[in-house]
């Protein structure tokens, strides 16, 4: 049995229950089955990475290791960590307030499950949605059916499906592994799943996958540099020679200057040539081939696309004091507000009591002053909020 047969085995996607004949939801990549559940060629390519047209593979760890893209992602997942994500409930003449008592207020507030903090299961869940497109999380309830533990689940091993009723519409439900490894199909009511940009509205697009070219560009620019320095900053070398050398000479030749003098730790040495040998090395000019500028335009392509102002990077070579107050503003309300909003709106709907709802960023704005005196959003700078704004507090 070959390495593919045995992946098809063990990841099998669960059979359906009898009674539903499901319409599935493909991926938008085209490497996912229909259920979502990955092949075990898609697997590979996800677990190792596709390559780029510049010849590096892109992943998710690889993606991981340019420095922008993991202060991209300490920026995106830090401010929306710190900000409480907090259950109303609705009062009178429009008013709401904090439903303390109720265990969904403490799900979010307090405590998801038994080993992490508020701020790093938040943390966890925009990074899933950032990386992996897709955020996913056992829901454990209480005899009342009242949530009380939320444990993730890993996006990419969750198969979407959905059942169309003409009368209720679409139900979705899930293929997905728990952590203890077992397999199993559940209800929407057990799975706590947030999609980040769709285009099916049921399973988020993977940035890695489309940023593959954006990333990979950056990864073999570092590795060029790497390679470089690791050369002693010096250009390729070429040994030539009056006499004809044999093939299988020529490959000693080479490796053995190369055990010799290839790398930093081996410059300087001095080198004794036999056979009429002659180095003759090749110039090249980092700063005509403008390889400084290349890296710090990498930067703003992951500025641009993770949605970080490229200060928040230290990339400062087009900031002033007065654009970057801007830029930071703008981040809040172009960036930010969408994933609160987004996982705000998801938490209400899967948790919710009727006249009751979940809301974060109206408690980031109450800690931010400059952000209660300058409302793009609503069309003014006043210090109160604009009757019939919808972030109104």
């Amino acid at each position: 049995m070959g390495l593919f047969d045995r992946l098809r085995g063990a990841r099998a996607p669960v059979a359906p229950a009898a009674r539903i004949e499901p319409t599935v939801s493909g991926g938008p990549t085209g490497e996912d089955t229909p259920s979502g559940v990955q092949t075990p060629e898609a697997w590979l390519v996800t677990s190792y990475g596709r390559a780029s047209s510049a010849g590096v593979r892109v992943n998710e760890g690889s993606a991981l290791s340019l420095s922008a893209v993991m202060q991209a992602l300490r920026v995106l997942t830090g401010v929306f960590a710190m900000t409480p994500l907090v259950y109303y409930r609705r009062t009178g003449n429009g008013g709401k307030e904090r439903a303390t008592e109720s265990p969904r207020y403490t799900l979010f507030h307090d405590r998801p499950n038994g080993f992490q903090t508020p701020f790093a299961f938040k943390e966890l869940l925009l990074a899933d949605i950032c990386l992996a497109g897709r955020f996913a999380g056992f829901i454990s309830r209480d005899y009342r059916q009242d949530p009380t533990v939320l444990t993730r689940l890993d996006p990419r091993g969750l198969g979407v499906n959905f059942h169309f009723d003409r009368q209720t519409g679409i139900e979705p439900f899930y293929d997905a592994t728990l952590p203890d490894g077992t397999r199993d199909r559940f209800s929407a009511d057990q799975v706590w799943h947030i999609p980040g940009f769709t285009r099916d509205g049921l399973t988020g697009i993977d940035p890695i996958t489309y940023m593959r070219e954006v990333l990979g560009g950056a990864l073999a620019t570092t590795e060029y540099a790497n390679r470089f320095w690791a050369n002693d900053a010096k250009p390729n070398v070429v040994l030539t020679s009056p006499n004809k050398i044999p093939r299988e000479a020529k490959q000693e030749i080479k490796a053995d200057w190369e055990d010799r003098f290839a790398g930093a730790a081996r410059a300087h040495g001095t080198a004794v040539l036999d056979q009429d040998l002659k180095p003759t090395f090749l110039s090249h000019d980092n700063e005509k081939a403008q390889h400084l500028e290349t890296r710090i335009f990498q930067v703003s392509e992951v500025a641009r696309a993770l949605g970080v102002p490229p200060h928040l990077l230290f990339e400062l070579s087009r900031s002033t004091n007065n654009n970057i107050e801007h830029q930071s503003l703008e981040f809040v309300i172009y960036h930010m507000m969408p994933h609160y909003t987004r996982v705000a709106e998801a938490a209400t709907l899967a948790f919710a009591e009727p006249g009751c709802f979940y809301e974060s960023y109206t408690a980031f704005c109450s800690s931010h002053p400059a952000l209660m005196g300058r409302r793009p959003w609503c069309g003014g700078s006043a210090p109160a909020w604009r009757p019939g704004c919808p972030h109104r507090r």
